[in-house]
């Protein structure tokens, strides 16, 4: 059984459980999905909300996606940041 960074990871509370199992089966597209637009970002990169609009995919779908594409190495914290959607100050990512 695959385990985190490569399985979506959970709280181990049932509500949790079930969503990773849920995302489960699109993981694998999901995560190529943001590395490609993280990659083609290049040095601008992208944060959460970012990559989830030129994604046109849901935030709490896609943010997740990040931490584990930085988990295995392939993207990484840019040391800059810019505002998101509430304005507070996001991570902005780019390849490795």
């Amino acid at each position: 059984m695959s385990t985190y960074p490569n399985a979506p990871g959970h709280r181990r509370v049932d509500t949790s459980v079930a969503a990773a199992e849920a995302i489960a089966p699109k993981l694998g597209r999901l995560q190529r999905m943001a590395q490609c637009a993280i990659d083609a970002a290049g040095e601008q990169g992208l944060t959460a909300d970012e990559l989830a609009a030129r994604l046109t995919l849901d935030r709490y779908s896609i943010q997740p996606r990040t931490s584990e594409l930085k988990r295995r190495g392939l993207i990484r914290d840019s040391g800059r940041r810019r505002p998101n959607a509430s304005g507070k100050q996001a991570i902005v990512r780019i390849a490795s």
